[in-house]
């Protein structure tokens, strides 16, 4: 049993730079639109420790996940009454964070590594979103952009606890203290969420290097304007945040919903073969 290959219906692009003022890039980004996966990590530590932690993050979610849905569809229910997509992103999240501590604890040149996390998985017209920190995944639907994770940052829990507004949070200097992240402990909670995906939707995972420099309302409109040329889009995007100042590494992963991706389902020509039985 394998999953559906999903290439037909959902469009990916990517494109990461390391940004006007720092020489190497940490973050990583994977795109399968056959199996449907797509996963942006944003590596943090010393040396090139970033690095190894976003590469580590994406190889281990894109290997494992690909032979966890080889044996279960991502739509099965399982036993906890949850789907496969998941169940399966929250364990292999857990497992990768216990790889990339390991792998710090081994090396002293990787001391401290991490690295913040979103990976969605598209599946039987829904998507499951799994995130750690301060990457983000929006969904363009209709002309108008909507976040669909909510940053595990200091900023934010600034904002929830109404120390400061939205509107003063675009100034803080500290926008970059993540909550949480891949790495840095011995686990770590991941934020799933479980989103219907509909034809024309436009997705778009990234690092805080664009949301830090691009406005939310800037990122719409090159959306709405750009959507038919998904690689165009995806690069202009990166442009557009090395034209205010480039000053992370950044990287987006655009995904387009072309058509309809239902599951097959057998009930009905199971039930009328055995209607035909009896006459």
């Amino acid at each position: 049993m394998t999953a559906a290959n999903l290439s037909a219906a959902i469009e990916m692009a990517t494109c990461s730079d390391p940004g006007r003022v720092r020489t190497n890039n940490e973050d990583a980004v994977l795109a399968n639109p056959q199996l449907g996966l797509a996963v942006l990590a944003d590596g943090m530590g010393g040396y090139n420790a970033g690095e190894v932690a976003s590469a580590m993050a994406t190889a281990v979610l894109g290997s494992e996940l690909e032979h966890a849905f080889a044996i279960r569809l991502p739509s099965e229910i399982t036993e906890n009454e949850q789907t496969w997509a998941r169940e399966a992103l929250v364990d292999v999240i857990a497992r990768t964070n216990a790889a990339i501590y390991q792998a710090a604890l081994s090396n002293a040149k990787y001391a401290g590594m991490g690295t913040t996390l979103v990976a969605v998985q598209f599946y039987d017209n829904r998507l499951s979103v799994a995130h750690v920190g301060d990457s983000r995944l929006y969904r363009l639907r209709d002309a108008t952009l909507s976040p669909l994770t909510r940053d595990h940052s200091l900023l934010q829990e600034q904002i929830d606890s109404g120390m400061i507004t939205p509107e003063q949070a675009r100034f803080s200097q500290n926008k970059n203290l993540v909550t949480r992240a891949l790495g840095v402990d011995t686990t770590v909670e991941a934020e799933v969420g479980e989103y219907e995906a509909l034809p024309g939707d436009i997705y778009l995972l990234c690092s805080d290097g664009l949301n830090d420099m691009v406005e939310d309302e800037e990122i719409e409109l090159t959306l709405t304007a750009l959507s038919a040329n998904l690689p165009l889009c995806a690069m202009q995007l990166v442009q557009a945040a090395n034209d205010n100042g480039g000053r992370d590494n950044v990287s987006v992963i655009l995904i387009k919903i072309k058509e309809a991706f239902p599951v097959a389902r057998v009930v009905g020509n199971w039930l009328g073969r055995v209607k035909s039985w009896f006459g």
